[in-house]
């Protein structure tokens, strides 16, 4: 009788925690090592909500909270969703769980069935299939292309769709290629979706308040209220309010959900941190000025990266509407070899030859389902950023 579960073998580590655990590494070892893995912000979290949770803490709110959620945090979430997204949800309609994963992991393990179909359009985060896998499910991988923007038409959403299928996993702007979907764009896949009434929708908006040059973020049950009673949407703090350590995500949706979703989670992590609940309280009702602010160093950040590594030899970059990473194209890199001696025949060796010849740590694109890309994230300082891409034109420079 084997001692692990057979579920461990349908997932993967994650590749991009893998990625910048090597780079730490790496630069613990003492080399000069520039990490362009991790989605994290570098800017440190706004002092009204880090005052926030030192006077909870000072006030004694370090107790146990309900399940998923204090009040407090699920009126500022619902005040949220009315406010920004034109969404009424009631409290009993909210879920509050240990970071947006949590979130996504909770809803999929409530719902899915052997054979279950979940629908994930590619280049995607890497976390979805493998969340649809542990929870018994099947993802069904759809391919968008650079010339598509990387979106899925409405053409492969209706082909994708199957009696099987349960969720449509939809992230604009997505992670990892910083794409997003106007109304209009949303509008033609909702469309498709209120013809098939059994097939819920789960969006992933964390990304939702880093958007550029007027592109304007909408999510589904927004764009289209008749899904509203099959809709899940997901947010959190993590990004926007550079919270990620904080660990807290949300989401609204029907209550007959939400209710499995609390069920779930009363027998693994119980409630989120109450501190961090507090934290998010503050961030949702405060000031949110500053989200402009750290955008417009984002959007500067973004054009450089993009002007860089379009500069390379054998490297097609498109310009995203949102998020913080860029997803180019090294189709012009592949069967050449790097100066080390690599033979580039993936995107997982440009990658690896990338960080131990030149020090720079990427993400190859297979672990997001859609290669030969790498993906980048820009959210660091704008030193590294440039000397980062000096060094990516030196490697390609030395492929032959």
């Amino acid at each position: 009788m084997p001692f692990l579960s057979d579920t461990l073998a349908r997932v993967s580590p994650s590749p991009t925690v893998a990625v910048s655990q090597k780079a730490m590494e790496l630069k613990a070892a003492g080399h000069d090592v520039i990490g362009l893995g991790a989605g994290e912000p570098d800017f440190d979290t706004p002092d009204n909500i880090k005052a926030a949770a030192i006077a909870a803490i000072e006030a004694g709110k370090t107790k146990y909270t309900a399940v998923d959620g204090i009040p407090e945090v699920k009126l500022a979430i619902c005040a949220k969703f009315k406010r920004e997204n034109g969404l009424d949800y009631t409290p009993s309609q909210v879920t509050v769980s240990t970071g947006g994963k949590q979130v996504l992991y909770n809803a999929l393990l409530a719902t899915l069935n052997p054979g279950d179909e979940v629908i994930i359009p590619a280049p995607y985060w890497v976390s979805y299939p493998d969340m649809v896998r542990l929870g018994g499910g099947e993802p069904v991988i759809v391919e968008t292309t650079l010339e598509d923007g990387f979106r899925i038409s409405p053409e492969a959403l209706e082909a994708a769709i199957t009696p099987k299928t349960k969720w449509f996993i939809f992230n604009s702007p997505s992670n990892p290629t910083g794409a997003g979907y106007g109304h209009n764009q949303l509008k033609a896949l909702t469309d498709v979706l209120m013809r098939h009434p059994h097939v819920w929708v789960m969006t992933d908006d964390m990304y939702e308040h880093l958007a550029y040059d007027g592109f304007q973020f909408c999510t589904p049950a927004q764009v289209e209220p008749g899904l509203y009673d099959r809709t899940l949407t997901v947010n959190g703090v993590s990004k926007s309010y550079a919270m990620t350590g904080w660990r807290i995500g949300y989401a609204a949706g029907p209550e007959h959900l939400i209710a499995a979703m609390r069920k779930l989670q009363s027998q693994s992590t119980t409630n989120p941190c109450s501190i961090s609940q507090w934290a998010t309280v503050e961030a949702l009702n405060g000031p949110q000025e500053f989200l402009a602010e750290r955008n417009e160093a984002f959007r500067k950040r973004r054009d450089l990266v993009v002007a860089g590594l379009n500069a390379c030899e054998g490297i097609t970059c498109a310009v995203p509407e949102g998020a913080f990473y860029v997803y180019p194209s090294i189709a012009g890199c592949i069967g050449k070899t790097s100066a080390g001696g690599t033979l580039i025949d993936t995107d997982e060796a440009f990658a690896t030859a990338l960080l131990e010849e030149h020090g720079v740590a990427v993400v190859f694109g297979a672990a997001f389902g859609l290669s030969p890309y790498f993906r980048v994230s820009y959210a660091t300082s704008d030193e590294a950023l440039t000397e980062a891409c000096n060094r990516i034109q030196a490697f390609c420079a030395g492929l032959s």
